[in-house]
């Protein structure tokens, strides 16, 4: 259909050629890079329609555009285009999880011990129950259930992250959100640690890929990450607080941390995380505490977004896995807001209920996780791991929308602060 619209033109610029020998010939199909620009354009215009007319986080409309234009439905990027954006899209989430780890505030947790408790009885349950739900109901062996569960146990950083900004809201709820999906990121990168290892025991025939890799992960990223952190902590020192040179040195050892973790192998998102963590607890200076990425970095969401859309293995889809992933977030959604209404915390139970219906988003790092862990094993980690693929996809268009419900019922976005209608 395509080589028969363009017929006309592609006789005429031939033409052209015979006169004109520098023209380059004529291109069979568009350039992965021009592609990709107009699926950003396109995200992006989606985002701001489901914004605008029905309210959804915009974040759905950069999935739903990701999803319908890549290589599962229409097809307009390839996977091997897929495979040269990849670096954009880690840079992309290794920025938003290095302000969620600048974000994490451990001295709360340590002065408020009630919090503590919740904390670890939300990650907790929240793995036993998706690990014996993916071992018990659906049959998986016990190492790709640790594998789900590790994959599924925590929030989305980033999309809770968004999300909070694109309302603006600010409060008690909006506080423990942020915290619990910080938090429990964190236990789910030192599970998925221990995942690897259990993974290579099962499958390797050499035990030492079995302790080394772990270490390899964890070491690896905590001293990428804490080389990037000084570095970034002596360089702004010398530039005024709060200047656009201090953003720019922000961002630049960001990317050199993402590029040093992609050259070792080592995970972007934990090593921008943990980065993040280390700015938090050692700027004792303020030197970067006060220093925010500027608004452009909603680019970096629909960049990101475009490309976990379209990088859902929906092919694969059949109904039977559709009910496992449905059971599975059912299970998750009962564990995490039990755990959090039992533990108190200081917030009423209402309140409580709500920030466990905040933190349900399961999206970009559960997907790139699950990527890892299957790419050791490819030939068995891809089918063994669909059933969270699947849970992020499904939660990839529904979680964003029960972060934005918690926050709006909690009264602390910018639309209902005014307003009576929130939780007391």
């Amino acid at each position: 259909m395509f080589s028969h619209l363009t017929m006309p033109v592609r006789v005429a610029w031939e033409d052209l050629q015979e006169r004109l020998f520098f023209l380059p010939p004529f291109p069979d199909e568009l350039d992965p890079l021009a592609l990709f620009s107009m699926l950003l354009v396109v995200g992006l215009l989606v985002g701001e329609w489901l914004r605008a007319t029905l309210g959804w986080p915009k974040v759905i409309g950069y999935v739903l555009a990701g999803t319908l234009f890549g290589p599962s439905v229409l097809g307009w990027i390839s996977i091997e285009a897929l495979a040269q954006i990849r670096p954009i899209a880690d840079a992309a989430l290794g920025i938003l999880m290095l302000e969620i780890g600048r974000r994490l505030d451990l001295r709360w947790l340590r002065d408020n011990h009630e919090l503590l408790r919740a904390t670890l009885g939300e990650i907790t349950l929240s793995f036993a129950t998706i690990f014996l739900f993916a071992w018990a109901v659906v049959g998986l062996i016990p190492a790709w259930a640790a594998a789900a569960a590790a994959v599924t146990m925590a929030s989305a950083p980033a999309v809770v992250l968004l999300t909070v900004e694109e309302s603006g809201a600010q409060g008690q709820v909006t506080e423990r959100i942020i915290l619990h999906t910080a938090l429990s990121a964190a236990a789910s990168f030192v599970v998925f640690a221990v995942v690897v290892g259990v993974v290579h025991a099962e499958y390797s025939e050499h035990w030492a890929n079995a302790v080394v890799h772990p270490l390899w992960v964890v070491v690896g990223g905590l001293i990428i990450a804490w080389l990037m952190a000084r570095i970034a902590l002596l360089v702004a020192a010398l530039l005024p607080k709060r200047s656009l040179a201090q953003v720019f040195i922000l961002v630049a050892t960001a990317l050199l941390a993402v590029g040093t973790a992609r050259m070792l192998a080592v995970p972007v998102f934990l090593t921008l995380f943990l980065m993040g963590v280390i700015l938090s607890c050692t700027d004792r200076q303020k030197t970067l505490s006060y220093t925010h990425l500027p608004e452009g970095h909603w680019l970096l969401a629909i960049i990101l977004f475009v490309v976990v859309g379209a990088s859902l293995p929906w092919p694969d889809f059949t109904w039977l896995i559709g009910l496992q992933a449905i059971g599975l977030l059912g299970v998750r959604a009962l564990a995490k807001i039990a755990a959090l209404a039992w533990a108190g915390g200081g917030l009423t139970g209402a309140k409580r209920v709500l920030v466990g219906i905040g933190i349900q988003p399961l999206s970009a790092t559960a997907v790139f996780m699950a990527y890892e862990i299957a790419g050791l094993y490819p030939e068995i980690g891809r089918s063994s791991l669909s059933l969270p693929l699947f849970a992020a996809a499904i939660m990839e268009l529904v979680g964003p929308a029960l972060c934005r419900l918690a926050l709006v019922r909690a009264g602390e976005t910018v639309d209902t602060e005014k307003s009576t209608g929130g939780v007391a």
